[in-house]
C-alpha cells in the first residue's frame, strides 16, 4: 500500500501535476502519506478503519474546485493501475472516494 502512495504523491503524478501540487507546498509529506496509506487501504475494504479527521475539517480554507478533486482521483486510479490491482478494486476505491466529494469540494 506506501508503494501506491509513494507513486500516486511522489511519482509523476501529484507533485508534478500543476493542476494539483501547489496545494502540497506546504504538507508534510511523510505526514500525509501515512494518512493517505491508511485512507486508501479503508477504500480498498481493508481490515483498518479510517480515524484521521474529517475530510471536510481537513480540506477547510482550500476552497478545493471539481478539477483539483478529479486530478486526484485520476492519480489514484493511475497508481492503483500501475500497480496492478484489479479493476474491480480500483472501482471500490474510486467509489469511496467519490462519496467524500461533497465534504471535500469548495470548502
Amino acid at each position: 500500500m506506501a508503494d501506491i502512495i509513494e507513486e500516486k504523491v511522489d511519482g509523476d503524478l501529484v507533485l508534478k501535476d500543476e493542476t494539483v501540487n501547489h496545494f502540497f507546498a506546504n504538507t508534510d509529506m511523510e505526514k500525509q502519506r501515512l494518512h493517505q496509506t491508511k485512507f486508501i487501504s479503508f477504500a480498498l475494504g481493508g481490515p483498518g478503519r479510517y480515524t484521521g479527521q474529517s475530510m471536510e475539517k481537513v480540506h477547510t480554507g482550500m476552497n478545493l474546485q471539481p478539477e483539483h478533486f478529479d486530478a486526484i482521483v485520476k492519480h489514484l486510479h493511475d497508481a492503483l493501475a500501475h500497480f496492478q490491482v484489479d479493476e474491480a478494486d480500483i472501482s471500490q476505491a474510486l467509489q469511496t472516494v467519490e462519496t467524500l466529494r461533497d465534504d471535500i469540494l469548495y470548502k
